[in-house]
Protein backbone atom coordinates (compact mmCIF):
# COMPACT_ATOMS: atom_id res chain seq x y z
CA UNK A 1 0.00 0.00 0.00
CA UNK A 2 2.83 2.68 0.88
CA UNK A 3 3.71 2.18 -2.96
CA UNK A 4 0.03 2.99 -4.40
CA UNK A 5 0.07 6.17 -1.79
CA UNK A 6 3.30 6.89 -3.43
CA UNK A 7 2.06 7.04 -6.70
CA UNK A 8 -1.25 8.89 -5.61
CA UNK A 9 0.49 11.86 -4.47
CA UNK A 10 3.12 12.14 -7.17
CA UNK A 11 -0.73 11.82 -9.53
CA UNK A 12 -1.86 14.92 -7.63
CA UNK A 13 0.91 16.79 -8.05
CA UNK A 14 1.15 16.33 -11.40
CA UNK A 15 -2.42 17.10 -11.66
CA UNK A 16 -1.72 20.73 -9.58
CA UNK A 17 1.86 21.55 -10.34
CA UNK A 18 2.21 23.82 -13.24
CA UNK A 19 5.04 22.23 -15.93
CA UNK A 20 6.94 24.00 -18.42
CA UNK A 21 5.40 27.49 -18.06
CA UNK A 22 1.57 26.41 -18.99
CA UNK A 23 -1.04 27.39 -16.57
CA UNK A 24 -2.17 24.20 -14.38
CA UNK A 25 -4.20 21.70 -15.50
CA UNK A 26 -7.51 22.09 -15.18
CA UNK A 27 -9.90 19.21 -14.44
CA UNK A 28 -13.49 19.08 -15.79
CA UNK A 29 -15.91 18.37 -13.38
CA UNK A 30 -19.90 18.15 -14.16
CA UNK A 31 -22.13 20.20 -11.81
CA UNK A 32 -25.16 17.59 -10.89
CA UNK A 33 -28.15 18.62 -10.35
CA UNK A 34 -31.23 16.55 -8.25
CA UNK A 35 -34.90 16.51 -8.55
CA UNK A 36 -36.93 17.06 -5.83
CA UNK A 37 -37.47 13.27 -5.91
CA UNK A 38 -33.87 12.67 -5.38
CA UNK A 39 -33.45 15.51 -2.24
CA UNK A 40 -33.64 14.13 1.11
CA UNK A 41 -35.51 16.51 3.85
CA UNK A 42 -32.18 17.97 5.25
CA UNK A 43 -30.80 18.78 1.99
CA UNK A 44 -30.23 22.63 0.93
CA UNK A 45 -31.57 22.69 -2.85
CA UNK A 46 -31.86 25.55 -4.83
CA UNK A 47 -32.98 25.57 -8.89
CA UNK A 48 -33.70 28.76 -10.74
CA UNK A 49 -34.12 28.88 -14.07
CA UNK A 50 -32.15 30.24 -17.04
CA UNK A 51 -31.63 33.89 -17.96
CA UNK A 52 -32.41 35.02 -21.43
CA UNK A 53 -30.49 37.69 -23.51
CA UNK A 54 -32.14 39.32 -25.69
CA UNK A 55 -30.84 37.53 -28.95
CA UNK A 56 -31.32 34.02 -26.96
CA UNK A 57 -34.69 32.48 -27.31
CA UNK A 58 -36.39 30.06 -24.47
CA UNK A 59 -37.26 26.57 -25.68
CA UNK A 60 -40.90 26.18 -25.44
CA UNK A 61 -42.70 22.70 -24.23
CA UNK A 62 -46.94 23.20 -24.30
CA UNK A 63 -48.18 20.42 -23.05
CA UNK A 64 -52.40 19.60 -23.82
CA UNK A 65 -50.90 21.72 -26.80
CA UNK A 66 -54.06 20.38 -28.60
CA UNK A 67 -56.31 22.06 -25.94
CA UNK A 68 -58.35 25.73 -27.14
CA UNK A 69 -55.42 27.49 -25.55
CA UNK A 70 -51.97 25.32 -26.63
CA UNK A 71 -52.24 25.66 -30.08
CA UNK A 72 -53.01 29.27 -30.08
CA UNK A 73 -50.08 30.28 -27.63
CA UNK A 74 -47.70 27.80 -29.89
CA UNK A 75 -48.66 30.12 -32.63
CA UNK A 76 -48.07 32.98 -30.61
CA UNK A 77 -44.60 32.49 -29.32
CA UNK A 78 -43.31 31.15 -32.67
CA UNK A 79 -44.44 34.38 -33.97
CA UNK A 80 -42.26 35.63 -31.09
CA UNK A 81 -39.42 33.37 -30.38
CA UNK A 82 -39.24 31.30 -34.02
CA UNK A 83 -41.09 28.51 -35.11
CA UNK A 84 -38.51 25.64 -33.98
CA UNK A 85 -38.11 26.54 -30.37
CA UNK A 86 -42.00 25.76 -29.46
CA UNK A 87 -42.89 22.21 -29.14
CA UNK A 88 -46.45 21.48 -28.88
CA UNK A 89 -47.27 18.21 -27.30
CA UNK A 90 -50.03 15.99 -26.26
CA UNK A 91 -51.13 12.49 -26.02
CA UNK A 92 -53.91 13.12 -29.46
CA UNK A 93 -53.45 12.66 -32.93
CA UNK A 94 -52.52 16.42 -34.19
CA UNK A 95 -54.63 17.66 -37.28
CA UNK A 96 -52.89 18.40 -40.21
CA UNK A 97 -52.39 22.30 -39.72
CA UNK A 98 -51.57 21.52 -36.39
CA UNK A 99 -48.65 19.40 -37.35
CA UNK A 100 -47.41 21.12 -40.43
CA UNK A 101 -47.36 24.76 -38.32
CA UNK A 102 -44.45 23.12 -36.15
CA UNK A 103 -43.00 20.93 -33.99
CA UNK A 104 -45.18 18.84 -32.27
CA UNK A 105 -44.76 15.25 -30.08
CA UNK A 106 -46.23 12.65 -28.10
CA UNK A 107 -45.67 12.90 -24.82
CA UNK A 108 -47.89 11.58 -21.76
CA UNK A 109 -47.78 13.54 -18.76
CA UNK A 110 -48.19 10.62 -16.85
CA UNK A 111 -45.05 8.74 -18.07
CA UNK A 112 -42.17 10.39 -15.85
CA UNK A 113 -39.29 8.75 -17.90
CA UNK A 114 -40.38 9.82 -21.41
CA UNK A 115 -41.56 13.32 -20.29
CA UNK A 116 -38.12 14.00 -18.94
CA UNK A 117 -36.42 12.93 -21.95
CA UNK A 118 -38.35 14.88 -23.51
CA UNK A 119 -37.02 18.03 -21.69
CA UNK A 120 -33.67 17.07 -21.74
CA UNK A 121 -33.52 16.10 -25.61
CA UNK A 122 -34.80 19.46 -27.08
CA UNK A 123 -33.11 21.03 -24.52
CA UNK A 124 -36.53 23.09 -22.99
CA UNK A 125 -36.56 25.95 -21.02
CA UNK A 126 -40.08 26.77 -20.50
CA UNK A 127 -42.48 24.69 -19.95
CA UNK A 128 -46.64 25.76 -20.50
CA UNK A 129 -48.90 22.80 -18.72
CA UNK A 130 -51.95 22.70 -19.86
CA UNK A 131 -52.90 19.12 -19.59
CA UNK A 132 -55.91 18.87 -17.68
CA UNK A 133 -59.55 17.28 -17.87
CA UNK A 134 -61.87 20.54 -16.99
CA UNK A 135 -64.68 21.03 -14.56
CA UNK A 136 -67.59 19.22 -16.26
CA UNK A 137 -65.52 15.89 -18.04
CA UNK A 138 -64.13 15.60 -14.26
CA UNK A 139 -67.00 15.53 -12.12
CA UNK A 140 -68.24 12.24 -15.09
CA UNK A 141 -64.64 10.94 -14.60
CA UNK A 142 -62.60 11.57 -10.74
CA UNK A 143 -60.12 9.03 -11.19
CA UNK A 144 -59.12 9.71 -14.62
CA UNK A 145 -59.28 13.99 -13.35
CA UNK A 146 -57.27 12.84 -10.51
CA UNK A 147 -54.61 11.45 -12.19
CA UNK A 148 -54.05 13.91 -15.35
CA UNK A 149 -54.27 17.17 -12.92
CA UNK A 150 -52.44 15.81 -9.79
CA UNK A 151 -50.40 13.14 -10.75
CA UNK A 152 -49.21 14.85 -13.86
CA UNK A 153 -48.77 17.91 -12.10
CA UNK A 154 -46.40 16.50 -9.91
CA UNK A 155 -44.19 14.81 -12.51
CA UNK A 156 -44.23 18.30 -14.26
CA UNK A 157 -43.00 20.12 -11.10
CA UNK A 158 -39.96 17.61 -10.71
CA UNK A 159 -38.61 17.84 -14.07
CA UNK A 160 -39.16 21.06 -14.63
CA UNK A 161 -37.23 21.96 -10.77
CA UNK A 162 -34.65 19.42 -11.47
CA UNK A 163 -33.77 21.03 -14.84
CA UNK A 164 -34.28 24.59 -13.80
CA UNK A 165 -36.95 25.50 -15.90
CA UNK A 166 -39.40 28.59 -15.87
CA UNK A 167 -42.54 26.76 -15.51
CA UNK A 168 -46.42 28.33 -16.30
CA UNK A 169 -49.16 26.31 -14.47
CA UNK A 170 -52.64 27.96 -15.84
CA UNK A 171 -55.36 28.22 -12.25
CA UNK A 172 -59.24 29.09 -12.85
CA UNK A 173 -61.89 30.60 -11.39
CA UNK A 174 -63.02 27.37 -10.55
CA UNK A 175 -60.28 27.41 -7.66
CA UNK A 176 -62.80 29.27 -5.56
CA UNK A 177 -65.74 28.06 -3.92
CA UNK A 178 -68.87 28.78 -2.33
CA UNK A 179 -67.59 30.31 0.68
CA UNK A 180 -65.16 32.11 -1.59
CA UNK A 181 -66.04 36.57 -1.77
CA UNK A 182 -67.72 36.59 -5.31
CA UNK A 183 -68.30 39.99 -6.70
CA UNK A 184 -65.29 40.51 -6.14
CA UNK A 185 -62.72 37.72 -5.75
CA UNK A 186 -59.52 39.22 -4.46
CA UNK A 187 -56.06 37.32 -5.55
CA UNK A 188 -55.95 35.73 -1.86
CA UNK A 189 -58.92 34.84 0.39
CA UNK A 190 -60.93 31.52 1.12
CA UNK A 191 -61.14 28.92 -1.75
CA UNK A 192 -62.62 25.20 -0.84
CA UNK A 193 -63.97 24.56 -4.36
CA UNK A 194 -66.31 21.41 -4.62
CA UNK A 195 -65.20 20.14 -8.28
CA UNK A 196 -62.04 18.21 -8.37
CA UNK A 197 -61.24 20.42 -11.11
CA UNK A 198 -61.12 23.16 -8.68
CA UNK A 199 -59.60 21.51 -5.87
CA UNK A 200 -56.69 19.92 -8.18
CA UNK A 201 -56.27 23.47 -9.28
CA UNK A 202 -55.80 24.85 -5.38
CA UNK A 203 -53.40 21.72 -5.39
CA UNK A 204 -51.00 23.37 -8.09
CA UNK A 205 -51.31 26.41 -6.98
CA UNK A 206 -49.89 25.58 -3.39
CA UNK A 207 -47.67 22.71 -4.72
CA UNK A 208 -46.14 25.55 -7.51
CA UNK A 209 -45.72 28.27 -4.63
CA UNK A 210 -44.18 25.46 -2.42
CA UNK A 211 -41.65 24.11 -5.14
CA UNK A 212 -40.88 27.93 -5.62
CA UNK A 213 -40.19 28.67 -2.03
CA UNK A 214 -37.93 25.44 -1.44
CA UNK A 215 -36.31 24.58 -4.43
CA UNK A 216 -36.37 28.48 -6.28
CA UNK A 217 -38.40 27.18 -8.69
CA UNK A 218 -39.68 29.49 -11.43
CA UNK A 219 -43.09 28.93 -11.02
CA UNK A 220 -46.10 31.07 -12.61
CA UNK A 221 -49.83 30.82 -12.92
CA UNK A 222 -52.67 33.33 -13.82
CA UNK A 223 -56.07 32.19 -12.99
CA UNK A 224 -57.78 32.09 -15.56
CA UNK A 225 -61.69 33.23 -16.21
CA UNK A 226 -63.77 31.52 -19.08
CA UNK A 227 -62.04 32.02 -22.17
CA UNK A 228 -64.21 32.27 -25.45
CA UNK A 229 -62.18 31.47 -29.08
CA UNK A 230 -63.63 31.00 -32.15
CA UNK A 231 -60.92 28.53 -33.04
CA UNK A 232 -62.59 25.31 -30.96
CA UNK A 233 -65.56 23.82 -29.95
CA UNK A 234 -66.32 23.74 -26.54
CA UNK A 235 -64.62 21.08 -24.52
CA UNK A 236 -66.60 20.31 -21.47
CA UNK A 237 -66.39 23.84 -19.21
CA UNK A 238 -68.99 25.16 -17.37
CA UNK A 239 -68.28 28.28 -19.10
CA UNK A 240 -68.80 26.95 -22.39
CA UNK A 241 -72.28 28.26 -23.05
CA UNK A 242 -70.29 31.76 -23.76
CA UNK A 243 -68.81 30.00 -26.99
CA UNK A 244 -71.65 27.76 -27.94
CA UNK A 245 -74.32 30.30 -28.52
CA UNK A 246 -72.19 31.82 -31.44
CA UNK A 247 -71.83 28.85 -33.33
CA UNK A 248 -75.65 28.03 -32.60
CA UNK A 249 -76.29 31.64 -33.66
CA UNK A 250 -74.84 31.56 -37.24
CA UNK A 251 -75.32 27.86 -37.93
CA UNK A 252 -79.29 27.53 -36.82
CA UNK A 253 -80.46 30.55 -35.17
CA UNK A 254 -81.28 29.42 -31.80
CA UNK A 255 -78.89 28.69 -29.03
CA UNK A 256 -80.49 26.86 -25.71
CA UNK A 257 -78.20 27.71 -22.81
CA UNK A 258 -77.73 25.10 -19.93
CA UNK A 259 -77.39 27.91 -17.50
CA UNK A 260 -79.62 29.83 -15.57
CA UNK A 261 -79.59 33.54 -17.23
CA UNK A 262 -78.46 35.65 -14.71
CA UNK A 263 -75.60 33.66 -14.25
CA UNK A 264 -72.53 36.09 -13.68
CA UNK A 265 -69.30 34.83 -14.40
CA UNK A 266 -65.94 36.48 -15.49
CA UNK A 267 -65.30 36.46 -18.89
CA UNK A 268 -62.33 36.52 -21.11
CA UNK A 269 -61.83 36.64 -25.15
CA UNK A 270 -58.82 34.01 -26.17
CA UNK A 271 -56.08 36.98 -27.50
CA UNK A 272 -56.29 38.93 -24.62
CA UNK A 273 -55.74 35.57 -22.85
CA UNK A 274 -52.67 34.23 -24.73
CA UNK A 275 -50.78 38.11 -24.32
CA UNK A 276 -51.35 37.75 -20.52
CA UNK A 277 -49.76 34.61 -20.63
CA UNK A 278 -47.09 35.75 -22.42
CA UNK A 279 -46.18 38.81 -20.68
CA UNK A 280 -46.61 36.98 -17.23
CA UNK A 281 -43.42 34.83 -18.38
CA UNK A 282 -41.14 37.33 -20.10
CA UNK A 283 -41.89 40.06 -16.22
CA UNK A 284 -39.03 39.92 -14.81
CA UNK A 285 -38.83 37.62 -11.42
CA UNK A 286 -38.45 40.87 -9.32
CA UNK A 287 -42.02 42.51 -10.54
CA UNK A 288 -43.66 39.87 -9.24
CA UNK A 289 -45.32 40.06 -5.50
CA UNK A 290 -46.75 36.70 -6.18
CA UNK A 291 -46.76 34.01 -7.89
CA UNK A 292 -50.19 33.01 -8.91
CA UNK A 293 -52.49 35.58 -9.86
CA UNK A 294 -56.43 36.74 -10.75
CA UNK A 295 -56.51 38.18 -14.25
CA UNK A 296 -59.71 39.67 -15.97
CA UNK A 297 -61.39 41.44 -18.89
CA UNK A 298 -65.61 41.58 -18.41
CA UNK A 299 -68.00 39.73 -16.26
CA UNK A 300 -72.10 39.13 -18.06
CA UNK A 301 -74.32 36.68 -17.72
CA UNK A 302 -76.12 34.29 -20.19
CA UNK A 303 -78.71 36.76 -20.87
CA UNK A 304 -77.10 39.96 -21.19
CA UNK A 305 -74.59 37.96 -23.48
CA UNK A 306 -77.54 37.07 -25.58
CA UNK A 307 -79.18 40.73 -25.83
CA UNK A 308 -75.50 41.35 -27.04
CA UNK A 309 -75.42 39.00 -29.92
CA UNK A 310 -79.02 39.87 -30.61
CA UNK A 311 -77.71 43.29 -31.45
CA UNK A 312 -76.04 41.77 -34.72
CA UNK A 313 -78.35 38.97 -34.88
CA UNK A 314 -82.01 39.88 -34.35
CA UNK A 315 -83.50 36.63 -35.04
CA UNK A 316 -81.68 34.40 -32.77
CA UNK A 317 -83.62 32.33 -30.02
CA UNK A 318 -82.45 31.76 -27.10
CA UNK A 319 -83.80 29.24 -24.46
CA UNK A 320 -83.13 28.20 -21.50
CA UNK A 321 -82.45 23.97 -20.38
CA UNK A 322 -80.66 24.01 -16.50
CA UNK A 323 -78.04 21.52 -16.63
CA UNK A 324 -77.80 21.11 -12.74
CA UNK A 325 -74.33 20.04 -12.29
CA UNK A 326 -73.15 22.49 -14.48
CA UNK A 327 -75.49 25.58 -12.56
CA UNK A 328 -74.08 24.48 -9.13
CA UNK A 329 -70.49 25.05 -9.90
CA UNK A 330 -71.20 28.31 -11.55
CA UNK A 331 -72.86 28.87 -8.41
CA UNK A 332 -69.73 28.35 -6.52
CA UNK A 333 -67.77 30.40 -8.84
CA UNK A 334 -66.39 33.43 -8.60
CA UNK A 335 -68.72 36.68 -10.38
CA UNK A 336 -66.14 39.08 -10.92
CA UNK A 337 -62.64 38.80 -10.35
CA UNK A 338 -60.37 41.42 -8.69
CA UNK A 339 -57.15 41.63 -10.80
CA UNK A 340 -55.13 44.71 -9.37
CA UNK A 341 -52.14 43.13 -8.44
CA UNK A 342 -52.01 41.63 -12.16
CA UNK A 343 -52.23 45.23 -13.13
CA UNK A 344 -50.01 46.39 -10.93
CA UNK A 345 -47.00 44.00 -10.88
CA UNK A 346 -46.31 43.88 -14.32
CA UNK A 347 -49.21 46.33 -16.42
CA UNK A 348 -51.81 43.29 -17.20
CA UNK A 349 -54.74 45.39 -19.16
CA UNK A 350 -57.25 43.36 -21.32
CA UNK A 351 -58.09 44.94 -24.87
CA UNK A 352 -61.69 43.04 -25.45
CA UNK A 353 -65.20 44.09 -23.81
CA UNK A 354 -68.40 42.65 -24.14
CA UNK A 355 -69.61 44.64 -26.98
CA UNK A 356 -65.44 44.11 -29.10
CA UNK A 357 -66.00 40.23 -28.22
CA UNK A 358 -69.59 39.28 -29.35
CA UNK A 359 -67.89 41.84 -32.78
CA UNK A 360 -65.08 39.41 -33.57
CA UNK A 361 -66.66 36.53 -32.56
CA UNK A 362 -69.52 36.54 -35.40
CA UNK A 363 -66.97 37.89 -37.38
CA UNK A 364 -64.46 35.04 -37.55
CA UNK A 365 -67.11 32.08 -37.31
CA UNK A 366 -69.71 33.72 -39.81
CA UNK A 367 -66.23 34.18 -42.04
CA UNK A 368 -65.50 30.76 -41.27
CA UNK A 369 -69.35 29.59 -41.62
CA UNK A 370 -69.67 30.98 -45.01
CA UNK A 371 -66.47 29.27 -46.92
CA UNK A 372 -67.08 26.06 -45.65
CA UNK A 373 -70.76 26.55 -47.16
CA UNK A 374 -69.16 27.29 -50.42
CA UNK A 375 -66.62 24.24 -50.04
Amino acid sequence: MPVVRALSKVARQALLAPACGCQPLAVAVRNISFSPRQVTSGSDASFHSRSFSETDHPKVLITGGLGQLGVGLAKLLRKQFGKNNVILSDIRKPPSNVFHSGPFIYSDILDYKNLREIVVNNRITWLVHYSALLSAVGEANVPLARAVNITGLHNILDIAAEHGLRLFVPSTIGAFGPTSPRNPTPDLCVQRPRTIYGVSKVHAELMGEYYHHRYGLDFRCLRYPGIISADSQPGGGTTDYAVQIFHDAVKTGKFECNLKPDTRLPMMYIDDCLRATLEVMEAPAETLSMRTYNINAMSFTPKELALEVQKQLPDLQVTYEIDHVRQAIADSWPMNFDDTNARNDWGWKHDYDLPELVQTMLNFIGSYSRIAHAN
